[in-house]
């Protein structure tokens, strides 16, 4: 990032922030494209104020009719980020106070049928322009890694072709939530998926950076590119007017989790033992993070009990955490 990317008063200091965190490991790129948002805000609302003033920021934090509370939040944490480093360098700016998240809702759980629907309109893609044939292709491998291997959205839509390994079936994820890296191990079936996924790509977009390269090659697929396409792609489906909550491409991390607990407690594996491991695969902070994953789920309550004598009575509380 440099200042010609960006044009209000406060361009140097965002652009200096950008760089200290890229230099201190961190990718910063979704806080990049926010503070993008931010930089054209403060043209528009800033009346030349060449400083971060009160009046500024609680513009900028009042929440929009279109958007969620968890997400205004967002934006106004990456301004405090930019708050704190300009007092950090003597400049005087407004610091915003955190705000609480949201409490989290509990996404919808796809059926076996439902999966089956939406993947069946996923492959029947064809963009409209012959150029941009490629990308059918890779909606088609993408979002069943998002289901088969439980990534987050950002995982997906990032990775690099580097970070995949066709032989031994694995994906390097960096600087994940949390900035944590992981391994995250590919069934044999999604692994040869992808291996022919990059052999008809190279013909495409010989040695490219990203393994799911966007409409533009250099880049990789945004991720609210991806979020509009899962729901074009659900609204197709017979099921979409079925449901009470719209499942999104975080319902397919969240139906994997699902799906592979109920499968462990259906052959009677000993669930305390394989929590941790799947904790570790999805990059969870703790293992009480994946069993909220679970047990918030009505649905999972009967496999529960049916294994557990003590569930008719006590439904272990869990820790209340984001995703």
């Amino acid at each position: 990032m440099n200042n010609e990317e960006y044009h209000s008063p406060l361009a140097p200091y965002i652009s200096g922030l950008i760089r200290q965190k890229r230099s201190n490991g961190y990718r910063y790129e979704l806080e990049a494209y926010m503070l993008k948002h931010f930089d054209q805000f403060c043209i528009e609302n800033g009346d030349d104020h060449d400083g971060l003033t009160r009046d500024l920021v609680m513009a900028w934090a009042e929440q929009r009719p279109t958007e969620s509370k968890n997400y205004r939040n967002q934006r106004v944490s990456f301004v405090r980020q930019l708050a704190l480093y300009m007092n950090s360098l003597n400049v005087a700016a407004y610091i915003p106070r955190t705000y609480e998240s949201n409490a989290i809702s509990v996404p919808h759980i796809l059926s076996l049928d439902e999966l089956h629907a939406f993947y069946k309109e996923v492959d029947k893609f064809v963009p409209c322009q012959a150029r941009f044939l490629r990308c059918s292709l890779s909606y088609s491998v993408l979002f069943r890694l998002f289901y088969c291997c439980g990534l987050r959205l950002s995982e997906g839509c990032h990775l690099k072709r580097s970070a995949v390994d066709l032989e031994d079936g694995r994906l390097f994820i960096y600087q994940s939530k949390g900035h944590k890296d992981r391994v995250v191990f590919m069934s044999e079936d999604m692994r040869l998926l992808c291996k022919n996924y990059d052999r008809l790509m190279q013909k495409w977009v010989p040695d490219r950076e990203w393994f799911f390269p966007g409409r533009n090659e250099a880049n990789p697929f945004s991720k609210t590119s991806i979020d509009k396409k899962f729901r074009e792609f659900w609204n197709l489906t017979p099921y979409a007017k079925n449901v009470d909550k719209k499942p999104t491409v975080h319902s397919l991390r969240h139906t994997y989790v699902v799906t592979k607990m109920n499968d462990w407690m259906n052959e009677g594996k000993d669930f305390q033992t394989m929590t941790p491991y799947l904790s570790r695969y999805l990059g969870h902070t703790s293992v009480n993070e994946t069993q909220y994953y679970y047990h918030q789920v009505v649905s999972a309550f009967e496999i529960v009990r049916k294994h557990d004598p003590v569930a008719d009575r006590v439904i272990p509380e869990v820790m209340l955490y984001e995703e």
